[in-house]
This record gives structure tokens, C-alpha cells and sequence, in this order.
């Protein structure tokens, strides 16, 4: 994917394209999910699509989702990411959550709902207006091949440009493991602020919490990414 500019972002897309360039990879967006099932069942035949972004589930089209998915320079697909638009009515997005939690499971897994809670923090209690989801986040590939290269950063930085040149959206906030969080996956995506212990889900059959984080940008946090210079955090998330 070339990706073309919409706004004054002219230098973070002749880098970053110079970057993917490099690194040997190629990007394709869509909206028809059925088409993204195919791609998993493709690139990733061990994940099923998480409930947020399952078109059976879902009508899922151009103006409220996009999947994004990358390969390598042998045509294999190494990455995956997708955003939704939300509506969340007039509430904030902890009441939302609140209600509809359970419909932003961890996939491929046996999930006791009865055991499971969320916990609202102190962002999804100011969240409102406009939100966006961020989820599917995957990066492949051999063991130093695209990990400790930065090239995450990019494609966090690319969902962001994504998400503000189809929605602008007021805020934008994604749910992380938090064995993942703790190694740094949040700066290293170029998310600013987080709500730990929002989520506690319980597998069947298992005491021991699976926990996870909220993370967050609020559109000027994704603009202020966004305007960062490219070899400051591509240095730092290397």
C-alpha cells in the first residue's frame, strides 16, 4: 500500500512508505471482512477473527471499518490491524464498555462471561464524542526479522493516519494484554495514555485472570504522533 496524503502529513507518509520500502513490505487496506476472514485463514489459520471485527456479527463496511494486512517480500502475510468507528451514543465509553464488554474478548479461547468484569478508569470516563477502535494487531515473521526494527511504530503510526483521515475521531482506544503491555508493545504502538486493570476475563475452566489494559490517543494525541519525526521514535522503538 502507497499511502496518500489527505492532509499535511506529506513527511510521515514519504517516510514511512521509505521505511515499509526497506524493510520489504507491502500493505493493502479493505472494508469487506468477509474478504479479511480469507486472508486469516491464509496468513494466520491458528486466529479467528476477534468478535469486534466478525462481519457475521457485525455490518461492517467502508464508512465504519478497515483491515489492514501486510506481507513480506515473499508475498507472506507478516501483519495484521483493523479499526472500527463505534457509536457510543452520548454516554461515555465507560458506560458503554460497561454494558458491552463481553462483545471485546481475547480470541481462540473459552471464555467464563460470569467470572469476567470490566472496571472503567479514569479515560473511559472522559472518552466521548467520535471514538474509534483499534484491534487485530499482529506482527509475524522470524525472530528479528521485523521485531527490535521499529517497524511497529510505523504501522501503530499508520493505523493513527488511517483513523484520522477516514473518521477524525475524537478519541481512539484499543485493549491490551497486560504481560504484552509491560514489554513496551504500548509506547513501541505510540499510545500516550492507558487505563490498567480495566479488564479481568477468567477461561473456563482456569482461576488464574487473564487482565488487560485499555490504551488511548485523544485526537490531539494522534496528531501530535503523528507530527513527531519519524527517526526520533523509530530510533526509540528499535
Amino acid at each position: 500500500m502507497t499511502i496518500h496524503n489527505t492532509s499535511d502529513d506529506t513527511r510521515f507518509i514519504a517516510g514511512s512508505n521509505d521505511i515499509l520500502r526497506r524493510c520489504g513490505v507491502t500493505l493493502t487496506t479493505g472494508s469487506n471482512f468477509g474478504d479479511y476472514k480469507e486472508l486469516l485463514a491464509e496468513g494466520r489459520p491458528d486466529h479467528t477473527v476477534g468478535p469486534p471485527f466478525d462481519p457475521e456479527l457485525h455490518d461492517l463496511n467502508e464508512k465504519n471499518a478497515v483491515w489492514i494486512v501486510g506481507r513480506d517480500e515473499n508475498g507472506t502475510i507478516m501483519h495484521t490491524q483493523a479499526l472500527r468507528a463505534l457509536d457510543i451514543g452520548y454516554f461515555p465509553l465507560s458506560e458503554y464498555m460497561r454494558k458491552g464488554f463481553r462483545s471485546f474478548p481475547p480470541p481462540d479461547v473459552s471464555i467464563d462471561y460470569r467470572r469476567s468484569r470490566y472496571r472503567a478508569g479514569p479515560g473511559a470516563r472522559q472518552i466521548r464524542g467520535q471514538v474509534c477502535y483499534h484491534g487485530e494487531v499482529w506482527l509475524g515473521g522470524t525472530r528479528g526479522q521485523f521485531r527490535g526494527t521499529g517497524l511497529s511504530a510505523i504501522l501503530g503510526r499508520i493505523a493513527f493516519l488511517t483513523a484520522m483521515q477516514r473518521w477524525a475521531p475524537d478519541y481512539l482506544f484499543g485493549i491490551m494484554p497486560k504481560q504484552v503491555a509491560y514489554k513496551g508493545f504500548v509506547e513501541r504502538q505510540g499510545y500516550m495514555h492507558t487505563d490498567p486493570g480495566c479488564l479481568r476475563w477468567f477461561f473456563t475452566g482456569n482461576d488464574q485472570p487473564f487482565e488487560c489494559m485499555m490504551v488511548y490517543m485523544s485526537h490531539e494525541d494522534l496528531r501530535f504522533m503523528l507530527d513527531l519525526p519519524l527517526s526520533e521514535y523509530v530510533e526509540m522503538a528499535a
